[in-house]
């Protein structure tokens, strides 16, 4: 009998936890393969885990995961309607002034995960992708992304689904403050709910059951 999506993920999930092929399997407490509906059209792809997620295995759990939550109630989803995973599993990090901080990964790293990366979405197989931030972006849709210049447009010719597009990553929009942070919150709602749309869209359907 064939795999579910469900088993083939949670299959997957398994191998990652045992994964040694970058230095990061050496400092990362747990992996962090990704969650959500493994029916799912729609996929957010981040950069990485931090703190809380490296902790808790989970994607997207801390302060910029409880935006991303926000976000998607404001167009109506929950996580229940979409899969949430990173471009490297473990996190990266480094240590600095005493505490240990998170650092962009390097090439190398994210090229060791790609792998895993790859078998997720192929198995997902999701109409439309939203890469949350540049990193993401770079590595899913075209090199030397240019967020702030090309996030909301919409590119087909990523190889995992039918439409991607990138969104301001929820992290990058809790730096900022006053105005500019309600003015990133309110583009990444924009940019969600153009993704929903697009399913929507891709499926030609007057309305999409899932959301």
């Amino acid at each position: 009998m064939d795999e579910s999506k469900a088993e083939l993920l949670e299959r997957l999930g398994r191998e990652a936890a045992g994964c040694m092929r970058c230095g990061l399997a050496e400092s990362r407490t747990k992996v962090v393969f990704g969650e959500g509906n493994p029916e799912a059209p729609l996929v957010f792809v981040g950069e990485g885990p931090g703190q809380h997620e490296d902790a808790t295995g989970r994607p997207f759990v801390g302060r910029a995961g409880a935006l991303l939550d926000e976000c998607l109630r404001a167009c109506g989803m929950t996580r229940r309607h979409v899969y949430i995973c990173n471009i490297i599993k473990c996190r990266a990090c480094l240590l600095e002034a005493g505490r240990i901080q998170n650092r962009p990964p390097r090439l190398d790293e994210v090229e060791a995960c790609a792998p895993w990366l790859d078998q997720q979405l192929r198995t997902i197989d999701p109409l439309v992708i939203v890469c949350l931030g540049a990193p993401a972006a770079n590595a899913l849709i075209h090199r030397n992304f240019r967020i702030m210049q090309e996030r909301g447009k919409w590119f087909t010719d990523c190889r995992y689904a039918r439409y991607a597009t990138a969104a301001l990553h929820p992290a990058f929009i809790l730096r900022q403050e006053g105005d500019a942070y309600h003015s990133y919150r309110q583009l990444l709602i924009e940019d969600i709910e153009a993704a929903r749309r697009k399913v929507i869209e891709a499926r030609k359907e007057p309305r999409l059951s899932l959301f």
